[in-house]
């Protein structure tokens, strides 16, 4: 039976540590496998950028984005890759381009999470020229921000509508500091949202495909402390909500990589922050989870090209808002939702497919993250950031850290 190649491209900016493990392992495992009457087997290579005839034919069956929520020249290519040619990106352009953290929220709203209380406010700043000013003139009505700080109570986050990345992101606590934050911030609308009280404990879901990786995170820490390892951030039927608010969130936006934080309060968890689009994947930052997210990322992608998944270039928002109009519990509604992203995502074909043709990945995986090669890798990311004298200190701290993992995930032998 003759073997046909299935292709992955990786469309990256910044990036250096994963998309060098992903392409290690993926070379490593050499698969050569037959699924549903096919042979095949699989490369990878790194997208360039340059003008192309929008008739093109692209020869990747699968195309991880990075950067299309940014770079302009990449999305538009990424857009023409899935209209015309089915090719599968992780993400999908326009649910990154159009749903913000705003409609995210209302969203989300609807379907009975817990966000906290959220409030949008207009921009401080406008241009004063055109039809900008004359709208602004006409329309505008004066707020009184000082009682609306009342509204939702202190402390409380004022934070851009639309942002990512902690930009613009304030803690206010009274009406001072609410006025001063508002005033520096300029042109861009924001969202006041009250804090989650009495949190005990802060999750990061990472999605990819039906997979989720929970995380502990700790904010009051440095960047490279903020992931904190943990074997089990949360357990029981916590950890499965965590999981299936992860899951639920990213199919009804048709996001295959992103992120979700939560905290814990009184023994629920309270979604905060889940239009993440381009979830942070380095090891400088996740360190202990980063052999998790490499090893979620390749299996998925490794599964979309085999199958040659379609993109989804429509949503079915009418499905789960039918089940958030149901008079049941939200946990009941909760179980209906993760059943609808379950067959988005087509888990259970997943899960026989990597049982059946990547049994030997976490060999694979263990060797290369105990190795040499991912301690350049490590290196090569911590030199891209870190001062010269403290290069070997965090390579070092990363790479152990890598290793704390391995112990808590052996291979059996």
């Amino acid at each position: 039976m003759d073997s046909s190649v299935r292709h992955i491209g990786l469309s990256l900016g910044a990036d250096l540590c994963w998309p060098a493990a992903f392409e290690d392992l993926l070379n490593a495992l050499d698969l050569d496998i037959e699924h549903d009457g096919e042979r095949m087997t699989f490369s990878v290579e790194r997208v360039t950028v340059h003008p192309f005839d929008l008739q093109y034919k692209p020869k990747y069956d699968l195309v991880i984005d990075r950067i299309t929520h940014w770079f302009n020249t990449s999305r538009e290519w990424v857009k023409k890759i899935a209209l015309m040619d089915g090719v599968y990106v992780l993400n999908n352009p326009w649910a990154i381009q159009s749903m913000e953290k705003h409609t995210s929220y209302a969203a989300m709203m609807r379907l009975g999470m817990r966000i906290p209380k959220t409030w949008m406010i207009p921009p401080k700043e406008y241009e004063d020229e055109g039809d900008t000013k004359v709208t602004v003139q006409r329309y505008n009505r004066l707020f009184d921000l000082a009682k609306l700080g009342e509204e939702i109570g202190y402390p409380a986050f004022l934070k851009p509508y639309d942002g990512g990345g902690w930009v613009g992101v304030t803690r206010v606590t009274d009406s001072a500091s609410l006025h001063a934050a508002y005033d520096k911030s300029g042109k861009r609308v924001q969202h006041l949202q009250a804090a989650v009280q009495g949190w005990d404990r802060f999750v990061r879901g990472v999605g990819i495909g039906p997979q989720v990786m929970l995380a502990k995170y700790d904010p009051d820490q440095p960047l490279h402390g903020r992931y904190v390892p943990d074997e089990a951030p949360l357990t029981g039927d916590e950890a499965w909500e965590a999981r299936a608010t992860t899951k639920v969130i990213n199919a009804f936006f048709r996001w295959d990589f992103n992120s979700c934080e939560m905290l814990r309060a009184d023994g629920e968890l309270h979604p905060i922050d889940f239009a993440n689009a381009c979830p942070d994947s380095q090891v400088t930052s996740l360190h202990y989870y980063f052999p998790q997210l490499v090893l979620n990322l390749l299996k998925w992608s490794i599964f979309c090209a085999a199958t040659r998944r379609k993109p989804s270039l429509s949503m079915d928002w009418e499905s789960f808002f039918a089940i958030a109009a149901e008079d049941i519990p939200y946990r009941d509604k909760l179980v209906k939702y993760e059943a609808l992203a379950d067959a988005h995502f087509d888990t259970a074909a997943f899960d026989a497919f990597c049982a059946e043709h990547l049994g030997d990945l976490p060999r694979v995986a263990d060797a290369y993250f105990a190795s040499d090669r991912f301690r350049e890798v490590t290196r090569a990311k911590v030199a891209a950031l870190y001062p010269e004298h403290e290069i070997d200190v965090f390579t070092n701290h990363f790479f152990d850290q890598v290793q704390t993992w391995r112990a808590h995930h052996p291979v059996e032998s």
